[in-house]
């Protein structure tokens, strides 16, 4: 792949080499060499390349207007529930807002005895007779007590269908990541990493969801109940409301100053677990090859390592989040006690009464609570950004090919299956090495195209063309005269079997991966098709049958029931087309006789394309088309290449020479 880093570019997290070897103290200090050369680029100078080539922010990706329309419009259906859960809980805090006017009622007018005001007793009852201080008490006491019921309950149901709201969209999210991603192109899948895939579906999407909360709801009760207290601030003493407002700035300093650096910190921790998630998966999925070379100590320290420098990381974002949080539980309590005295100083000089001055600081609490308490919070609020802008950088990135306006639909029932390659070349992106030019041939319906070769022949490529996993850059695929892109690819894609040289089984029943490509099979369809692979005499002698477990890629099963579970699994599918990709080469000979039995007998009505080295598998195909270089040098039946190709010859020579120097049965 070509270097698309700039010339004097330090490299990045995810690129430096510094922050993958060593201990787990000095990659941290590797790290904050990084963090303090980010902080020293020119502000003018926002972007790096990724090593996959793109082009992204060294510090935040994305602004936080940017972030806000991308979540806003993410929502969708949800937009309703949260919009309603926001109507209740402005209700829910208006009614909380009036409870502290209690305190000026009781001590101005309940203790002092002096009733109250004729403006108030105006609006009241006459029978009530509230000018006894006791009959006054009771009547603010009860009250607040029904005020505060009905904030509650109504506060309650507002944030049940916000709740609600964050674990239905956390799913929605979460499937619209995994769609996507399984939408990519074959090459992009195959620079990605299970345990990270796992760790964003995991994570950064469920933190998402959570910024329902921490982006919407709780923002919004705050600015509610801001707005409120100062409205009712502003009609005790605007003197005071102009003290309590000087402290709002404070959000905005501490998040310009300390908040803007906390993303950045979490984004690369986030990267860094997803590294370290993907590194654990990979030793287990390669367990065999880490015993046989005694790496599991080595491993095991490298996954510690790497959990020290995810700590360390943790660590300093705490240091630097514990900054803000200390700003404000420095800064309130000393604003209080200011405003305190100087409200004190009113009371004395009679400016103001006893009762004005607690309802005041009463709503000053009510006033500064909400801003402490996001900012207490920001920290969860900057991971979960941190989140969404890995996310969105993953939506925003290509699918696979696209259907055409014009893509036609496919109706299985009416291919014949004609399969013509004219002109074909690709090269894989990255590269300047075409890996195919040149490529022609064609397969007729129902029969069986062997392509042999050296290895990087190009024999895997040709079969990803075909089946549509990448397009060629020059010449074209035909089926039944139609150009494969003229065509919607998932309809095409249901034309297909296909058995690959590394068989993947999924965590299951072995009833399960063989239906895996028709869900509605019976079970006696699912019978037959073991049959027809030889499968059947293994899965009768387990102990559940087709209900047996296989685990995590069938790891209980020989590679021998492997094959011919992945055989019975594309016989099921009943495909139009077949490519069998190195599909007896875990065989012992007596299976392999079986299976190419089964394949000979299922190539009625099905264009199949076969990659062996096998004599076995390709003497009687109707074409055999050998690459190399990447291009076809010969091609023919096995009689004819017999006749006119030397280096096909020289092939059998070696392969029945191989075949009489093994014992019968190896």
């Amino acid at each position: 792949m070509k270097n698309h880093r700039p010339e004097n570019e330090d490299p990045d997290f995810a690129e430096d080499p510094r922050l993958r070897i060593g201990s787990s103290s000095r990659r941290f200090r590797a790290y904050l060499d990084l963090l303090k050369r980010r902080r020293n680029r020119p502000k003018s100078e926002r972007t790096t390349v990724s090593r996959m080539g793109e082009v992204r922010s060294l510090k935040r990706s994305r602004g936080a207007l940017d972030l806000l329309r991308t979540f806003f419009e993410m929502l969708g259906r949800h937009r309703g529930p949260i919009l309603i859960s926001l109507c209740t809980l402005t209700v829910a805090t208006g009614l909380k807002l009036t409870v502290p006017a209690s305190t000026k009622l009781a001590i101005d007018y309940a203790f002092t005895g002096t009733g109250l005001p004729e403006t108030v007793t105006a609006w009241l009852p006459a029978g009530w007779d509230l000018a006894d201080p006791r009959r006054l008490l009771v009547a603010i006491a009860i009250t607040m007590i029904v005020i505060s019921f009905f904030s509650v309950a109504i506060g309650l149901s507002g944030r049940w269908l916000s709740t609600k709201a964050t674990r239905l969209f956390a799913v929605d999210v979460r499937r619209k990541v995994l769609d996507h991603i399984i939408r990519f192109p074959l090459q992009r899948i195959h620079d990605l990493r299970s345990g990270g895939v796992a760790s964003m579906l995991r994570d950064d999407a469920g933190g998402v969801s959570e910024l329902i909360f921490g982006l919407i709801y709780n923002p919004s009760r705050a600015i509610v109940q801001l707005l409120g207290s100062l409205v009712i601030l502003a009609f005790t003493d605007w003197r005071l409301l102009m003290g309590a407002i000087f402290l709002l700035p404070m959000v905005w300093i501490t998040h310009r100053t300390w908040i803007g650096r906390i993303r950045p910190l979490h984004r690369d921790h986030r990267l860094l677990r997803s590294q370290v998630d993907s590194h654990a998966t990979e030793v287990f999925g390669g367990i065999r090859v880490v015993r046989a070379f005694g790496r599991s100590r080595g491993e095991s320290g490298r996954f510690v390592r790497g959990n020290n420098l995810m700590a360390r990381q943790a660590i300093n974002i705490w240091w630097w989040s514990r900054i803000t949080e200390l700003a404000w539980a420095v800064t309130i309590p000393v604003a209080s006690t200011g405003l305190l005295f100087y409200g004190g100083i009113q009371v004395i000089d009679g400016e103001i009464t006893t009762g004005d001055l607690v309802m005041f600081l009463t709503y000053l609490i009510m006033l500064l609570g909400p801003v402490e308490t996001l900012a207490a919070t920001a920290t969860n609020l900057q991971t979960n950004l941190a989140g969404l802008d890995r996310i969105i950088d993953l939506l925003e990135e290509p699918t696979e090919m696209p259907d055409r306006e014009s893509a036609r639909t496919i109706d299985p029932e009416n291919v014949s299956g004609r399969i013509e390659v004219r002109g074909l070349g690709f090269t894989y992106p990255g590269t300047d090495q075409p890996v195919l030019h040149d490529v022609e041939f064609v397969a007729e319906p129902g029969q069986l195209i062997a392509f042999i070769g050296a290895s990087g022949a190009g024999k895997t490529t040709l079969c990803n063309l075909i089946a549509r996993f990448q397009d060629p850059d020059t010449g074209s695929i035909m089926l039944d005269g139609a150009d494969l892109r003229d065509l919607e690819l998932d309809g095409y894609r249901s034309l297909l079997g296909i058995v690959e040289q590394e068989v993947f089984l999924f965590d299951g029943t072995i009833g399960e991966n063989i239906a895996f490509g028709r869900r509605d099979a019976t079970a006696e369809e699912i019978r037959e098709a073991a049959a027809a692979a030889n499968a059947l005499e293994f899965i009768e002698a387990t102990p559940a049958g087709f209900e047996s477990l296989i685990g995590e890629r069938g790891v209980r099963l020989s590679g021998g029931q492997r094959q011919r579970l992945a055989i019975a699994r594309a016989i099921l599918a009943d495909p139009r087309i077949l490519i069998l990709d190195e599909a007896t080469s875990n065989l012992d000979s007596a299976s392999e006789r079986l299976i190419q039995q089964s394949i000979d007998r299922l190539l009625a009505g099905r264009t199949t394309f076969a990659i062996a080295h096998r004599l076995s598998t390709i003497r009687h195909a109707d074409l055999i088309v050998i690459l190399e270089g990447g291009t076809i040098v010969a091609s023919g039946s096995h009689d004819e290449l017999l006749e006119r190709s030397e280096h096909y010859r020289d092939m059998v020579a070696v392969q029945t020479a191989r075949t009489e120097s093994m014992p019968d049965g190896d």
